[in-house]
């Protein structure tokens, strides 16, 4: 009884723990699929989120450029207003000037009439004392003299004063249409202007949100390492070397000190590998371009730099080379951005020189898609050499093959010859032994009615391939 007990117990334990292994199984099963399903949806929004970046920083570098523009327009309409200024300064000052010379003509005129006045009445008093008629013809002729000469002088300075005048006038009516159509451009690009900084503006704080996601993202390792990966992804699409062909993502060795694991190995012709890593931290470097104030980036921007170079000796001691046998002795270290690389060489300037002589390469996508195209021709040409080597080999059975043919030609002219000496001889025994005696009977009167046809013997041999013997000989 108690073995029965201590059975079922035991089934019932064992088989609690097979349900409990079933379930975890299955729980596993789904948060993996969970786990896949959220990194999908997180490499997507980072794409999209990329793509809206690029988008905004095109349009933001188009307003730019429109505002300098403007600018540069605003500008010249100021020169153009200063211009007009300084014609109206000078219009004005003509002004004055053609003022003054109408004012002395004034003056003169009056000085004439007190002259004449004066004159008519010294004449008056001089009639008084002669005859009436004497006062009168002087009075005429030297008032006729006074009036020509002052109509005279009149029309010389009222013409004087009309070329002045007039051209001061036209200037000032110039001056009046410039300024007012340089005030309506000045209108309108004022109004396109507060209209262009307000969309800059709008974009800007839209730039700023995507930009705040963007490094919010950035700053959880697993999307960042997914991007950073995407990144060398779309680099060798980009340099054709493709994941089927000539790169290899993710790969696990196996050392003394632990596993390795390289994010990409490029594969080199002759069973060559370099070894890519792009695991460097961009922490600092978000929090710098996050920073309030000039002094708080610059020290993200110091710590960065120092980030990277800590990153670089850390890859170095790693010694990717002594664990890939066919690897040269560097690894190339991939930053994703050139943003994040200048950012580290104008704090730490000699930053690349001494990841040269560490055997580490820093790469930015521009610089690695040109390594990578590098290597792309070097697989082309290793598979011309294939390919020529390839064509040789064909060559040699073809002409091996062809070989094989001439020699039963041989075979078959040397047959046709003996065919042929055969045939002569058979036609030779003919005439010579059967045919005088088929011509007696037909001397003796005995005739068929047809003469028995003449047989000529073939003295043509077959043709030799001499030019084949030739090239034998040749190769042997």
């Amino acid at each position: 009884m108690s073995a029965s007990i201590i059975f079922f117990i035991s089934g019932l334990i064992i088989g609690t723990v097979i349900a409990w292994l079933i379930v975890y199984a299955r729980q596993q099963k789904i948060h993996s699929l969970k786990i896949s399903e959220l990194q999908a949806q997180h490499s997507q929004k980072v794409s999209e989120i990329e793509k809206e970046l690029s988008a905004s920083i095109a349009r933001l570098e188009e307003l730019r450029q429109h505002l300098n523009q403007k600018d540069a327009d605003i500008t010249k309409l100021r020169e153009e207003l200063n211009y007009e200024k300084q014609n109206k300064i000078e219009a004005l000052t003509k002004l004055d000037i053609a003022q003054k010379s109408f004012e002395e003509q004034k003056a003169m005129i009056d000085m004439l009439k007190t002259e004449m006045i004066d004159t008519f009445n010294a004449l008056s008093s001089a009639a008084l004392k002669s005859s009436s008629e004497d006062f009168l013809r002087l009075a005429s002729e030297h008032l006729g003299k006074i009036v020509a000469e002052t109509k005279g002088k009149l029309g010389e300075h009222q013409a004087a004063l009309d070329n002045v005048i007039k051209p001061l006038h036209q200037a000032l009516q110039r001056y009046e249409e410039n300024l007012r159509s340089i005030e309506e451009n000045r209108h309108k690009a004022y109004g396109s202007l507060t209209e262009q900084i307000r969309s800059l503006a709008s974009t800007n704080e839209s730039l700023q949100r995507e930009t705040s996601n963007l490094v919010s993202a950035l700053r959880k390792p697993q999307i960042r390492g997914r991007w950073g990966e995407m990144q060398l992804r779309r680099v060798a699409e980009l340099s054709g070397m493709t994941k089927h062909c000539d790169f290899t993502e993710q790969v696990t060795v196996d050392t003394e000190k632990g596993k390795i694991r390289p994010d990409m190995i490029v594969h080199l012709p002759m069973e060559r590998e370099i070894v890519v890593d792009a695991k460097v931290p961009l922490d600092a470097y978000l929090e710098a371009i996050s920073a309030s104030n000039d002094e708080e980036r610059k020290t993200k921007m110091e710590k960065h730099a120092q980030q990277v170079r800590s990153h670089m000796n850390k890859l170095a001691s790693k010694e990717y080379w002594s664990q890939f046998s066919h690897s040269p002795e560097f690894v190339i270290l991939f930053i994703p951005g050139e943003s994040f690389l200048s950012s580290a060489i104008d704090i730490d300037s000699t930053l690349i020189e001494d990841g040269i002589q560490k055997g580490i390469i820093i790469a930015t996508p521009t610089t690695f898609i040109a390594l990578l195209r590098a290597i792309a021709y070097g697989w082309r040409q290793e598979q011309l050499t294939k390919n020529a080597q390839e064509i040789s080999e064909l060559g040699k059975q073809l002409y091996e093959r062809i070989n094989v043919i001439v020699q039963h030609f041989e075979n078959i002219g040397t047959n046709l010859e003996k065919s042929v000496s055969a045939y002569n001889k058979a036609v030779g025994s003919f005439e010579t032994r059967i045919l005088p005696t088929v011509r007696r009977f037909k001397e003796l009167g005995i005739s068929t009615g047809s003469d028995i046809s003449v047989l000529e013997q073939i003295d043509r041999n077959p043709k030799k391939l001499y030019i084949l013997e030739d090239e034998q000989n040749k190769v042997s």
